[in-house]
């Protein structure tokens, strides 16, 4: 027997893990929503300047709303371990962007909201988990929630309705290769 959802039945999804693509995925579906009609948020923790995804996002109009909270400068370029302590003005960053993205979520200005390297902002202390937890409770039904960044807690996967894994298999940046403009910025 199939179950039959009602039309604006809208999800919570997870993409972490250590591989390549989960940001790639957000954007994918920000594309799909776009084509749909929906207003996308697509909000970036620990990013900032005029990456090429951001550049392609503002060229889709007015559906498409983008918000970076933060540098993210602290962090490796493996991206596994601090360089040094977050400093406060990126935890206020941060924490200030969640309260936007509640504020504008119960608002119902958006239908889906992307936050891109959240999980990354939990994982460092930047943003507490009961906080996106408490931003997951109050989720109006009619908003899609995308969750992207390794490390994504236990606390947030159990309550996606959707959770992927990317695993890094081989990657060519192991050999030296630097970002590619285009494929990897």
């Amino acid at each position: 027997m199939r179950s039959c959802l009602q039309k604006n039945t809208r999800f919570i999804h997870v993409y972490t893990g250590d591989g390549k693509g989960k940001t790639t995925a957000a954007l994918g579906l920000t594309l799909r929503a776009v084509g749909a009609g929906w207003k996308v948020l697509f909000a970036q923790f620990l990013k900032h300047g005029e990456y090429n995804e951001i550049k392609a996002l503002k060229r889709l109009g007015g559906q498409v709303t983008i918000r970076q909270y933060g540098s993210g400068r602290f962090i490796t370029c493996h991206g596994d371990r601090p360089k040094e302590r977050p400093s406060e003005k990126e935890i206020e960053m941060a924490r200030a962007g969640l309260s936007e993205i509640m504020q504008v979520m119960e608002e119902g200005r958006y239908d889906l909201i992307v936050l891109d390297e959240i999980n990354v902002a939990v994982h460092f202390g930047l943003i507490p988990v009961e906080s996106v937890i408490n931003l997951l409770e109050r989720r109006p039904q009619d908003v899609e929630l995308v969750f992207t960044g390794r490390w994504a807690p236990k606390e947030i996967t159990e309550r996606a309705d959707l959770v992927t894994e990317v695993q890094m298999i081989k990657h060519y940046l192991s050999k030296g290769v630097k970002a590619r403009n285009g494929i990897e910025k």
